[in-house]
């Protein structure tokens, strides 16, 4: 009798995988690379678990390193593909190096590939990762946001509707505009065609629906911020009311997380775009990367703040001497920012007056 062959089994041990991932909702666009070669790219369910179960069939004991682009799908794929054993991280797109073929033909294989290769040479900088909990509590945040956007789109409605059909908006001296007093002007107006009765009782019966709504949110956020003491000390800062506090710590999270001012400032959006090249620097305003909660809430704030701080007023009457008051107002946000980050790492409140 013959001996039987001993098949020798696959084993990666101790070898690294790096795994580009172009998450979308149908499929998955995956490419594998090792020792700077590309091994595969190919497409499968969207699924962490099949991913796992390939690998470990193909390239077992391998050491598994993982990344995505930050979008629609969130951390579960993250959180997922880390506990199955991954080395993971999300970027952010704009981060990823890209040439200019690349630019020009875009697709879900050539963005995996990059994905992949940016992750080998360690090019990819992963994004900030919150837990589940701080998650949960931004998803709050920004629903309140996505709230008050779709009341003032109602009423923008509500004002088209009537210029449509001719009918005068009274004066703000005359009514306060979306005052109990202005809702029931509107509630009374009466139209000749019926149909036109219907959509302004329709416009203004969502208008009150987004206004319960909101009211309900933001005593949700009061309930569930009782033992965040941070928010009560934010609160401190001329022109940072509750809903602005609230917005700071669910989208920033973790202040120690940026190494100093101008890495706060960046990730807010309140810094300059600026082209240098050779002894020519071309400032070409502020920056359009930035994170839409934050950047607008922090204007508006500062235009609170100038009016009752008097070394913030003393610094907006000397920056407009030599600009427009729509660019003094953001190195003011700019200020601002500073002093929010001392006040949240120092835990004191803040003090009116201080010029530095």
């Amino acid at each position: 009798m013959t001996a039987k062959k001993e098949t020798k089994k696959l084993n990666f041990k101790g070898q690294d995988f790096y795994i580009g991932i172009d998450v979308h909702k149908n499929n998955w666009k995956v490419t594998i690379r090792h020792n700077y070669m590309e091994l595969k790219t190919f497409s499968m369910n969207p699924n962490p678990e099949e991913l796992e179960k390939y690998m470990r069939k193909n390239y077992p004991n391998g050491i598994y390193h993982s990344v995505y682009e930050a979008g629609f799908c969130g951390f579960w794929i993250h959180r997922r593909l880390n506990s199955l054993g991954f080395d993971n991280r999300i970027v952010n797109a704009a981060d990823v190096p890209t040439n200019n073929k690349e630019k020009d033909r875009k697709r879900d294989a050539i963005d995996s590939r990059k994905l992949a290769r940016g992750l080998e040479s360690r090019s990819l900088q992963g994004i900030y990762i919150p837990a589940e909990q701080q998650q949960a509590l931004r998803s709050v945040a920004r629903l309140y946001q996505q709230k008050v956007h779709q009341r003032k789109m109602t009423k923008q409605r509500i004002k088209s509707f009537l210029h449509f059909n001719g009918i005068p908006i009274p004066r703000r001296d005359e009514i306060c505009h979306w005052s109990g007093r202005f809702i029931h002007y509107l509630k009374k107006l009466q139209f000749t065609q019926e149909e036109d009765n219907y959509c302004l009782q329709s416009l203004l019966s969502d208008l009150l629906q987004y206004r319960q709504e909101c009211l309900a949110i933001i005593r949700y956020m009061r309930q569930i911020s009782k033992d965040i003491k941070i928010i009560g000390s934010l609160r401190s800062v001329p022109g940072i009311g509750f809903i602005t506090a609230f917005m700071l710590y669910a989208e920033l999270m973790d202040i120690r997380r940026f190494n100093n001012t101008d890495a706060l400032a960046c990730y807010v959006g309140i810094i300059p775009s600026v082209h240098s090249s050779d002894n020519k620097e071309k400032v070409k305003g502020i920056t359009t990367r930035h994170n839409k909660y934050l950047r607008k809430l922090l204007i508006e704030a500062s235009w609170i703040a100038v009016r009752n701080d008097p070394a913030l007023t003393e610094a907006f009457t000397n920056y407009c001497k030599r600009m427009v008051k729509q660019k003094a107002i953001i190195r003011i946000a700019r200020k601002l920012i500073n002093r929010i980050r001392y006040v949240w790492l120092n835990e004191k409140f803040y003090q009116i007056g201080v010029v530095a």
